[in-house]
């Protein structure tokens, strides 16, 4: 509908011309997340209507796409400022690497490398290249992969399926980029207090609306009272990433034995 593009014009033209904030701390810092928040709920209450919730549904890609597209525009500027080549936005990370050359005769000319790669909202990482060949061979096998050093989902709600997912999701990252950070991300939660949280490989699980998920219905009832998006969870989000961004990654069995405790 040619009034929802107007709006997420918009929505898209105000994020990009507002910057910030980047690596440094400033003053200005809680007044850009603020804002950033404040175009978000904006844009949001607009689709999130009666009228537009019921005309689109979850294959439109209308209402799923917009927190993926927010959490660009909040870390677009502090990626941009440690480097301009590194990945930002939605990527195919690296999952894991084996081997299968057709026969031992290709073997010693080509190992035959296949790369697994795993989807994820949004992610903050390196491009990297890399170049594999047998010793004494002249065949050269390359291979681009995206290693994550953020990555994060993005959802409506969470459900504990959905927890169990992100979980999994996590554990295969951090087995082979073990500095890489996972978050999830949604408006509404939907979990139990019968779920244990500790035993999931998350980093950490942002409500941004600080409320439990109600069926999209009831959303349209008039004693409903829908709470704002929070920037004070924005605001926790972003610290939490540009702290993992910008601090030195200690770790390893040399740090630990120097302290004399290891994990």
């Amino acid at each position: 509908m040619q009034e929802i593009r107007v709006e997420y014009d918009k929505w898209k033209d105000a994020n990009l011309s507002l910057v910030g904030p980047t690596r440094q701390k400033s003053a200005e810092d809680e007044s850009i997340l603020i804002k950033r928040v404040s175009l978000l709920s904006a844009y949001k209450d607009f689709i999130d209507s009666q009228k537009y919730a019921e005309a689109f549904d979850s294959r439109s890609n209308l209402h799923s796409s917009v927190l993926e597209e927010f959490i660009f525009y909040l870390f677009r500027d502090l990626v941009k400022d440690v480097s301009g080549a590194a990945t930002v936005g939605k990527a195919a990370t690296f999952k894991d690497i084996f081997f299968a050359p057709p026969s031992y005769s290709e073997m010693v000319l080509a190992p035959h490398a296949r790369i697994e790669k795993k989807d994820h909202d949004f992610v903050i990482g390196a491009n990297v290249t890399v170049d594999i060949h047998c010793t004494g061979s002249e065949k050269h096998e390359q291979e681009h992969i995206q290693l994550p050093a953020v990555a994060i989902e993005c959802k409506t709600y969470l459900d504990k399926t959905m927890l169990e997912g992100s979980s999994n999701a996590a554990e295969q990252i951090k087995i082979r980029t073990p500095n890489a950070i996972y978050i999830v991300v949604m408006e509404w939660l939907k979990l139990t207090e019968d779920i244990n949280l500790k035993k999931y490989k998350v980093d950490q699980i942002y409500v941004l609306r600080k409320q439990k998920n109600t069926d999209r219905e009831y959303r349209f009832l008039p004693d409903y009272e829908k709470k704002p998006i929070s920037a004070e969870v924005v605001m926790h989000l972003y610290e939490s990433v540009r702290k993992h961004l910008t601090e030195p990654w200690v770790g390893g069995i040399k740090h630990g034995l120097d302290r004399g405790y290891l994990l």
